[in-house]
């Protein structure tokens, strides 16, 4: 956190200086580690371990925040007869296909009560979700019962609390140094400070970034950590939570309103070919209808009268015949299979370098030679655009400029300081950048490329019936300056919403099903209430709360802690008047505290919803998670998720050592690409020995177009390097200051050497397991003052089923001493891996 997100990193130092304990769990010691109490080297690939052997510790020895967990998590609903764990079933959980790679999640559903709940099916007696699947279920909400069969003894061998004791019983302290390499001692203190710092006084925060997410078992890393935090009490709660650090300064803000292939703004599902025909048809399908997410029609239906306006109407379904339609997989590396093979013809790239920073650099770059053409959108020539000409694989002679017919366009683009709107970052707060400066020459900022594309293509549609969905939309915003860029003001307005009046709204509550609204993203409804920018808000620290409610405004409502409702027990009194955010005023008769409360203001702890009631009519005043199904945490996932309702370790992909907890190797349901483009190393194989591991540097940004330019940055990070231990160094001759080759069988690449304490040799499973650190910040070209070779060349094609993200954190290679080969010699070198 230190390295990659110093600005947030200061408020942790803030904190151990006011007495909280910090430990640090990574591959390497960093500039976090020297400022933590205690640094844990850990294995990479291996977190799940470390963190179901928390769990285990918690139950175990009835550590749990036994009333938050009876009340606020499905601890005591009962799970299906027809379940079956891992442990039964040796690494697989039941309803898994060998031969599509896939699970029927039916099996894990909640033990049926005899009657159907909305959005539910029965299937064989059990109740299932009639969600599309498991990569949309949590876009919609994840739909289950929500008033499953309970024990709340918590001793029924199929509740969720004795479903979880057994799954991780076997995660001991004597795993954790058998697969982590963190010895039994070290792990006591963990365990010991963070239970204790747990519970109705006091709370301990979780914070990840890339390091638990670029995994095939990324999302359940995270789902191991919620499930750890649920346990102990410390979700909706101050100083609690899992907080996910992001890379960018808008990187929130691109999932909110989407960059990704399969869903729409607000967390909404994109609509598949196959499954919805009509609204109806994708309202009935698309998850629970009780929780908040039960409003989904009012979030879709404004969503549509935002983007076609008066042409959206009752009669033609808001004009959801419009939406383009998912017909699978639209990832990514899938994209770039496409371009490969030639079904992919054309590409945009914009704020993106795929030809260094993406996985399986050689693959990328395959593709980009095979499309007719590409539009470049960046602040220089970056490697993507300049392939062609320069790349690597000019070198080795597998392409040849001549050959390649790729048509590139490279249209420069302003930066964060030329243009001016919101950015949204990891705390989920929307903050207004004024543009410092106009951009020189031709640069100009995405909303004015994307703005005066849409209005060249609009200009030349004919009257045709295919050309209704763009001819249709609502492409009317106020032209502002010399360049006519659109009015960024009038762009977050729409998103925010306006009621029939045309006034801003204030709250997505006042979204309505039947058209009368339009808000081009929901949970950003309010940002712009009362006709005020309220991302824009500066007002200081020292004139309002410590809860900092008037600097910029965080989705949804300005709310700052997530399902806050959960700091206060069931009766609506805090936890803990020392940690007390928000409660209940009896007297008033409506929900009070420091923060935006995250539930229905006025409805009472002893509300009970009504039979048949939907929506949030059909939360309890005591289910704080108000975005679930049934109002509770999730201990376990009855439906959601792709591979599994509890994690489960699964080595990576490529990995040095076997999984001694199951005969299943690696995640059954990871998503592998069996391409000659990109070769896996073997499992185990002692060609690639070592464990390689990827990050990033403080002086250096993501790909290196943004930072290897500037002088002062180049000369701090001047090169390449592969972090090594001396150990490894004296064991393969490698010297300080000189050059190793690294190898895997995608590629082979050179770096300066690194030898450092700072990176240790693990004892795994009886033996020495050597792990080395490659930052990936270099590139052959981009305009760099500094160049070297691209880290993630080396890196798989295989990703996590539930997100499709790339494992980039925890793959094997092998290290030798010295300059790697050039041209023909390289390959020939990586034809030996591939086959010795």
């Amino acid at each position: 956190m230190a390295e990659c997100h110093p600005v947030g990193f200061q408020w942790v130092v803030e904190a151990r200086a006011r007495g909280a304990k910090v430990f640090h769990v990574d591959p390497r010691f960093t500039r976090t580690s020297a400022l933590a109490d205690r640094h844990l080297p850990i294995r990479a690939g291996s977190d799940i371990v470390l963190l179901g052997a928390l769990i285990n510790h918690v139950l175990a020895n009835e550590l749990d925040f036994r009333e938050y967990v009876l009340a606020y998590t499905n601890a005591a609903a009962l799970v299906s007869e027809d379940f079956r764990d891992t442990e039964d079933l040796d690494g697989l959980f039941s309803g898994f296909d060998p031969e599509t790679r896939t699970y029927d999640p039916s099996s894990w559903s909640y033990e049926s009560t005899g009657e159907q709940a909305p959005g539910e099916t029965l299937e064989g007696g059990l109740h299932h979700a009639k969600a599309a699947g498991a990569d949309r279920y949590g876009s919609g909400g994840a739909a289950a019962h929500p008033s499953p069969p309970k024990d709340p003894t918590l001793r029924h061998p199929r509740c969720v609390y004795q479903i979880l004791r057994r799954h991780f019983a076997r995660y001991t302290p004597e795993l954790v140094e058998r697969l982590c390499g963190i010895p039994p001692e070290d792990f006591a203190e963990l365990a010991d400070a963070i239970t204790a710092n747990s519970g109705r006084e006091r709370t301990t925060a979780w914070v990840y970034s890339v390091g638990w997410t670029q995994h095939t078992v990324g999302a359940q890393y995270i789902r191991t950590a919620a499930i750890l935090q649920l346990l102990l009490g410390n979700m909706g709660r101050p100083g609690g939570g899992i907080l996910a650090l992001r890379g960018h300064a808008s990187i929130q803000g691109s999932t909110d309103i989407p960059t990704l292939f399969n869903i729409l703004p607000g967390y909404l599902a994109m609509p598949h070919a196959h499954r919805h025909e009509n609204l109806d048809d994708y309202l009935e399908r698309e998850g629970g209808e009780t929780g908040f997410w039960g409003n989904r029609r009012s979030y879709l239906v404004s969503l549509l009268k935002a983007w076609w306006g008066e042409a959206a109407t009752e009669e033609n379904d808001f004009c959801f015949g419009h939406l383009p339609r998912l017909t699978g997989d639209h990832g990514h590396y899938t994209t770039v299979m496409g371009q490969i093979d030639g079904t992919v013809k054309g590409y945009f790239v914009v704020g993106e370098n795929p030809a260094v920073g993406s996985s399986g650099g050689r693959a990328q770059r395959l593709g980009l030679a095979n499309l007719d053409w590409l539009v470049v959108r960046d602040l220089t020539l970056v490697e993507t655009a300049t392939f062609w000409k320069d790349g690597p694989e000019l070198e080795t002679g597998e392409m040849r400029t001549e050959d390649i017919a790729t048509e590139v366009f490279f249209l420069p683009a302003a930066s964060h300081v030329e243009k001016e709107g919101t950015f949204t970052n990891t705390q989920r707060l929307l903050q207004w950048r004024e543009k410092a400066l106009d951009p020189v020459g031709d640069c100009r900022s995405d909303l004015w490329f994307y703005y005066h594309l849409g209005r060249l293509l609009r200009e030349r549609l004919t009257g045709d019936e295919i050309d209704r969905p763009l001819r249709e939309l609502t492409w009317d915003y106020p032209e502002e300056g010399e360049h006519r860029d659109p009015s960024a003001a009038a762009v977050l307005r729409e998103i925010n919403g306006v009621g029939p009046d045309g006034r801003a709204l204030s709250s997505s509550t006042q979204l309505r099903p039947d058209g009368s609204t339009a808000c081009g993203c929901w949970i950003y409804c309010g940002v712009y209430a009362g006709e005020v920018n309220h991302a824009a808000r500066r007002r200081p620290g020292r004139e309002q709360t410590p809860v900092a409610p008037e600097w910029g405004w965080a989705w949804p409502a300005n709310r700052r802690i997530l399902y806050n409702r959960a700091s206060a027990d069931p009766e609506g009194r805090p936890w803990s008047e020392r940690k007390a955010y928000v409660w209940w005023d009896a007297e008033r008769g409506e929900w009070t505290g420091h923060d935006v409360p995250d539930f229905e203001r006025n409805k009472p702890p002893d509300y009970v919803p009504p039979e048949g009631a939907r929506a949030e009519a059909a939360l309890a005043g005591t289910d704080p998670f108000i975005m679930q199904s049934d109002g509770k945490g999730w201990l376990y996932v009855p439906a959601g998720l792709a591979d599994g309702p509890l994690p489960a370790h699964y080595e990576p992909h490529e990995s040095p050592v076997r999984n001694p907890l199951y005969g299943r190797q690696s995640n059954p349901a990871r998503r592998i690409y069996a391409r000659r483009e990109s070769p896996y190393n073997p499992p185990g194989s002692p060609r690639f020995p070592y464990v390689l591991t990827t990050y990033r540097l403080t002086e250096h940004h993501t790909a290196g177009a943004m930072s290897r330019p500037l002088a002062y940055l180049a000369e701090l990070q001047p090169e390449l390097f592969c972090e090594v231990s001396p150990e490894l160094a004296a064991e393969l001759g490698l010297v300080n200051g000189g050059w190793a080759t690294i190898v895997t069988s995608r590629t082979v690449i050179e770096a300066r050497v690194l030898v450092t304490g700072r990176v240790r040799p693990l004892r795994i499973q009886g033996r020495t397991v050597h792990q080395v650190g490659l930052p990936y910040h270099w590139g052959w070209g981009g305009g760099g003052l500094v160049t070297g070779d691209v880290t993630n060349d080396l890196l798989p094609l295989v990703l996590d089923p539930n997100v499709y993200i790339q494992e980039s954190k925890a793959v094997t290679c092998d290290v030798r001493p010295g300059r790697r080969p050039r041209g023909r010699a390289a390959l020939d070198l990586l034809e030996v891996y591939r086959h010795d």
